[in-house]
C-alpha cells in the first residue's frame, strides 16, 4: 500500500540533522508529530518550533503517532533504538523506521522488518552546522536513500521537499559510500589544516591562512562544477612542472613527520587527473613526477617497516 503523499513524521533524536530536516519538512506541509530525545530540553526546544508536535517520553510514543520514524541518533545507538520499537503496520502507528547514518547498514533495523515494518536509510550529504542557515544551505545537496519500493517513493518525495536530489544506493554499499564521502568533508578540512600547519611555519596565523585559502577553495569547487575534476585541476601537476614537484617533496621531507608522504599521496591522485585533461602534460613530465612520488612513498614504507624493531633488545 503506498504511503500518504504527506506521511506523519516522527524523530528519535533532536540533534543538528533533526533540527534542520524536521523544520524544513514542517514548512513543506509534512506533519512532524512527535520527537523523543535523551535530552528533554533539546526535544522541547525543537518541538516548540513545529506545530502540533509532541515531546514524547520514549521512542515508542513517537512510533504511536507517526507513519515514518526517523532515527537521528549516533550510529552505536541505532540498533538499540530499533529493538525498542514495537511496530504494528496494520494499526495507526508507524509503518517504517529509517535511520540517517551514512555508514551503518540498513540491516541493523532488521528487528523492525521482522515485525512487518519497512526499513530504510536516508543520509543527507551535508555538514549540518546546527544553525538556521542549514535550512537553505541544504537545498541543492544530495540524499542517499536505501529502501523498498513504496518507502523509497516516499523518501524520494521527502528528499525533494528539502530541495535535495535523491540518490539510490545498493544494499551493502553504505560503508564504502560513507568512507569516500569523507574526502569531500572531513578530509577537505584535514587538507586545510595541513595548509595552516605549514604556513604557520612562515609566521601566518590560522585566521590569516584561512582568509587566504578559503576563497581559493571556493573557486576550485565552482570550477569543478563547471569543468569537471580534471578540467579544474591547477598547479604544478596540471602544468607538468616535474621539477617543482620534486623540490616541494624534498622540502616537505626535510620538515619531518608525514608532510611529504601526504603530499606524495595527493600528488599521485593529481597525476591521474592530469592524464584526463583535454591537453595533458607530456608523458615524460608525468613519469618524472611519478618517480618523485614513489621515492617518497618507498622511503615512508621503509621507515614504517623499520620503526617497530627499534628499541628491541639484541
Amino acid at each position: 500500500m503506498p504511503y500518504s503523499a504527506t506521511p506523519r513524521l516522527g524523530f528519535v533524536g533532536a540533534g543538528r540533522l533533526a533540527r534542520c530536516v524536521s523544520r524544513a519538512w514542517s514548512r513543506a506541509g509534512y506533519p512532524v508529530t512527535a520527537i523523543a530525545s535523551r535530552s528533554l530540553g533539546s526535544a522541547r526546544a525543537l518541538a516548540d518550533q513545529l506545530p502540533g508536535c509532541l515531546v514524547a517520553e520514549d521512542p515508542q510514543a513517537v512510533a504511536a503517532r507517526a507513519d515514518i520514524v526517523f532515527l537521528t541518533v549516533p550510529d552505536d545507538e541505532i540498533g538499540a533504538a530499533a529493538n525498542a520499537l514495537r511496530i504494528e503496520p496494520s494499526g495507526d502507528g508507524a509503518r517504517a523506521v529509517v535511520h540517517c547514518s551514512g555508514a551503518t547498514p540498513v540491516d541493523v533495523l532488521a528487528p523492525v522488518r521482522a515485525r512487518g515494518g519497512d526499513i530504510g536509510g536516508f543520509h543527507p550529504l551535508y555538514l549540518f552546522g546546527g544553525v538556521d542557515g542549514d535550512l537553505t544551505r541544504i537545498q541543492g545537496c544530495s540524499v542517499t536513500i536505501e529502501a523498498p519500493s513504496e518507502l523509497l517513493e516516499a523518501l524520494n518525495g521527502l528528499a525533494r521537499a528539502l530541495g535535495c536530489h535523491p540518490l539510490s544506493i545498493p544494499p551493502g554499499g553504505r560503508m564504502l559510500y560513507h568512507a569516500a564521502a569523507h574526502y569531500a568533508a572531513s578530509f577537505a578540512l584535514a587538507a586545510l589544516s595541513e595548509t595552516v600547519s605549514l604556513w604557520q611555519q612562515l609566521g601566518f596565523s590560522e585566521d590569516d591562512a584561512l582568509r587566504a585559502v578559503l576563497p581559493m577553495l571556493a573557486g576550485t569547487i565552482e570550477t569543478a562544477r563547471e569543468k569537471g575534476l580534471a578540467g579544474a585541476l591547477a598547479g604544478p601537476v596540471s602544468r607538468g612542472d616535474a621539477g617543482i614537484v620534486e623540490k616541494q617533496l624534498a622540502l616537505l621531507d626535510g620538515l619531518g613527520g608525514d608532510h611529504a608522504t601526504l603530499y606524495a599521496l595527493m600528488t599521485r591522485r593529481a597525476i591521474e587527473l592530469a592524464r584526463r585533461r583535454p591537453v595533458p602534460p607530456s608523458p615524460n613530465a608525468l613519469a618524472a613526477m611519478e618517480r618523485s612520488v614513489e621515492r617518497i612513498l618507498d622511503a615512508s614504507r621503509t621507515a614504517a617497516n623499520v620503526r617497530p624493531h627499534q628499541g628491541v633488545a639484541q
